[in-house]
């Protein structure tokens, strides 16, 4: 029988560790996995809780992307049936690339510096200093000013970046790419919960989705600056986007078998990196990408080549 392993970086996968950090919610998980689907209630009888806090300790793990659920109609109202995607869970330290005979190229994009785009509104742009352009006008993307943009959200469509392709430059393989970068769902307003579908493609081919829990509002970002209302966006998560030799992850849990043989990065002049949120999307919740200036990391769109000498 084939088995589902999630392999955590303690570095990047903190809330995973957070969400694994309670006897609660390690009994919700094994019984999902010793007896199947459950939904809340049953949950809830099996391990003598109160529904609330099943309910609640449930959508951490959701947050986390240890479970997975679905609403399906009951006899009265609707069920959230629960279900688990991993049998085993490894914790583990990335292997440093320089400690193994490898060089790591690393290009800082600003958010702004997008090279193609397609979006629709509610959309917009702003940088340290204030709003770009014009409250949702796609046409603003195209304004000069956003190559200051600190901030920048759409609620369907992309943006694609072009990364310099420094392969051809290092002598050896290479072992991975990387793209790292702050995101969250966008919502008029914030909602912690307001899931959104957010594919990730290099040069055209669509490597994985990630869905993101929601638009976060409920305090203010780290580097988000004092003129931006509380009510509006505030912070994202930090993903690491990476495809190996073989398969395509995203915070070191597998999205696609997607490699970088599939990608043939050595025929292209450029590495195209669009970021996405499809009109076909399950959950099209729109996109809010964080720069410097603003959420809580303070950092450009990151891409890393590891290369092997």
């Amino acid at each position: 029988m084939s088995r589902n392993f999630l392999i955590v970086d303690p570095v990047e996968g903190i809330e995973t560790l957070k969400a694994l950090a309670s006897a609660v919610r390690v009994s919700i998980l094994k019984l999902l996995h010793d007896e199947g689907p459950q939904n809340v209630n049953a949950i809830a009888a099996a391990l003598s809780m109160p529904q609330s806090s099943v309910s609640a300790n449930v959508q951490v793990l959701e947050d986390a992307g240890l479970i997975r659920t679905e609403t399906l109609r009951a006899k009265k109202g609707n069920q959230k049936l629960c279900h688990t995607l991993f049998d085993e869970v490894l914790v583990m330290f990335k292997k440093d690339p320089a400690s193994d005979g490898a060089d790591t190229i690393e290009v800082a994009m600003p958010l702004g510096l997008y090279t193609s785009c397609e979006v629709s509104a509610p959309c917009g742009l702003c940088s340290g200093d204030g709003i770009i352009g014009l409250l949702d006008v796609p046409d603003t993307f195209l304004d000069p000013g956003r190559m200051s943009a600190g901030l920048i959200w759409f609620t369907r469509g992309y943006v694609e970046y072009q990364f310099p392709n420094n392969i051809k430059l290092m002598n050896g393989q290479l072992d991975a790419v990387e793209f790292s970068m702050e995101l969250s769902s966008e919502v008029p307003g914030t909602a912690a919960d307001w899931p959104s579908d957010i594919t990730f493609s290099i040069n055209q081919t669509d490597i994985g989705t990630w869905t993101s829990p929601g638009d976060y509002g409920d305090q203010r970002g780290v580097y988000t600056p004092n003129w931006w209302k509380l009510k509006g966006s505030q912070y994202g998560r930090l993903k690491s986007v990476r495809v190996t030799a073989d398969a395509s992850y995203i915070d070191g849990r597998k999205m696609s078998p997607l490699s970088l043989k599939d990608l043939d990065l050595g025929a292209h002049r450029s590495i195209r990196l669009r970021i996405a949120v499809k009109d076909d999307a399950r959950h099209p919740g729109g996109l809010n990408i964080f720069g410097r200036g603003f959420g809580n990391y303070d950092q450009d769109i990151v891409m890393r080549l590891i290369i092997h000498r």
